[in-house]
């Protein structure tokens, strides 16, 4: 087996860090000046790095996105066009070490929404007329759910979502794609085995 492994996610149910801004990009989330770094663990002190601190490098102790308790964090809900510019895969690093399991945005950069779903965290790209429904109850809990496909949110709304089925199958296990291949292999010997013998 290989050593990736997340969090498996069935339901999440939060209320979400709302980053309203649209074009976020990636430079943003995590900056170039720290991609010399080369583990995942402890990245999440990076993420929103500029944002999170003056300009001393000191936390902004009122910043919406350090009042926010790490185990709170766990829905992002984001602006239009969220995770553009480079394809650099620390930026859902540090946002999955920061507490995120699941980014919710109109647009979501696609390089950007693959390297979520490749490191642990479910990405729904909605429509503009979605986050504007969405958003009047941005401070209110609302619910993943990876098994059902949808959001439910104010009470009795629910906006319905797709998904790659081998990204939600990883999801749902907590496992990378590689691991999960692995996981079939005794199917695959079994099978193997049938075909030579034909």
């Amino acid at each position: 087996m290989s050593e990736t492994t997340f969090e498996p996610i069935t339901q999440i149910t939060q209320t979400p860090v709302w980053v309203p801004d649209e074009n976020v990009d990636t430079d943003q989330i995590f900056a170039a000046k720290f991609l010399t770094i080369t583990v995942r663990e402890g990245l999440g002190e990076y993420a929103f790095y500029d944002w999170r601190r003056d300009k001393n490098n000191d936390l902004i102790e009122d910043h919406y996105l350090n009042t926010t308790p790490p185990d709170q964090r766990k829905i992002m809900l984001g602006g239009r066009n969220f995770g553009c510019g480079s394809s650099r895969e620390h930026a859902p690093w540090a946002l999955y070490d920061y507490g995120v399991r699941a980014v919710i945005a109109p647009e979501i950069a696609d390089i950007f929404y693959n390297n979520c779903l490749k490191n642990g965290m479910v990405a729904i790209s909605i429509s503009d007329a979605e986050y504007e429904a969405l958003t009047p109850y941005a401070d209110q809990e609302m619910t993943v759910d990876l098994e059902a496909q949808e959001i439910r949110y104010g009470g009795d709304k629910v906006l319905a979502f797709e998904m790659d089925g081998l990204a939600r199958a990883c999801l749902l296990s907590g496992q990378d794609q590689l691991d999960l291949l692995l996981s079939a292999k005794p199917d695959i010997d079994r099978f193997e085995a049938a075909r030579a013998a034909v």
